[in-house]
């Protein structure tokens, strides 16, 4: 995956992942905000065939109002995408940001604590998934 988000690999399909995916984040008090169906985009606006994919928007309220109450312009980064895409032979990835790279580019030290909850909570949504974390 990258250095900038955590993932699992799930041998799951698609439509049972993404269930999965908004029950373990709601397990961890993550509500799902907006939701971007990449694939049909694509393929409306450009006309292209991808692999299915959705885009959610993820917020715990607490954590996003504690984040924005320290530091306004880190709302720029909420809520946290939460992707999940097909990956074929009937494996279905899940990836989230990684709070901890967020709060690097904030100003204010009291964001190190938001983000170390934040990416406490999205772990266990992640590791709830089972799969294989990358």
């Amino acid at each position: 995956m990258s250095t900038y988000t955590m993932a699992t690999t799930l041998d799951a399909s698609y439509d049972d992942a993404v269930l999965a995916t908004r029950k373990a984040l709601a397990d961890v008090g993550f509500g799902v905000l907006t939701e971007i169906d990449v694939k049909a985009t694509l393929k409306k606006k450009l006309d292209v065939d991808v692999p299915a994919q959705v885009i959610l928007g993820a917020c715990r309220p607490p954590l996003a109002h504690k984040a924005m109450s320290i530091e306004p312009a880190i709302a720029a980064f909420l809520p946290c995408n939460v992707v999940v895409r097909e990956a074929g032979a009937g494996k279905t990835i899940v990836e989230m940001i990684d709070p901890g790279v967020m709060v690097q580019l904030a100003t204010a030290k009291e964001m190190e604590s938001v983000a170390t909850e934040a990416k406490a909570l999205l772990s266990k949504a992640l590791d709830a998934l089972g799969g294989t974390r990358a």
